[in-house]
């Protein structure tokens, strides 16, 4: 491959990218908690877009427990929307010639 070809397969990989960046703000993931009675709905870039709870855990006496179901919904939120940004990531990566270890972006 010549340095021209380089360039241009850059430029391209480039476009890409930023066009897989895009995309993961249009795709939603969602993590929940407490057998589904705390659900958080996020983009794959990791926004919150809405947290559902059941109306059964409205109550003051059950404060804590529901402050702690809110935290593990969007910590599931968030691991199931890094794990579909990387997976989109890898598309573009495939084929390519890549150290072992190496992840785009850099």
């Amino acid at each position: 491959m010549n340095f021209q070809e380089i360039m241009k397969a850059a430029q391209t990989m480039q476009s890409k990218m930023a066009d897989a960046q895009a995309k993961l703000d249009t795709i939603e993931v969602e993590g929940q908690s407490g057998a589904g009675m705390v659900k958080v709905r996020m983009t794959a870039k990791g926004k919150v877009l809405r947290i559902s709870v059941d109306p059964s855990l409205i109550d003051p006496a059950e404060k804590e427990m529901l402050e702690d179901l809110l935290v593990a919904a969007i910590n599931d939120t968030r691991a199931k929307a890094e794990a579909t940004a990387a997976e989109e990531m890898g598309k573009l990566t495939q084929g390519l010639p890549l150290p072992p270890g190496m992840k785009l972006p850099f």
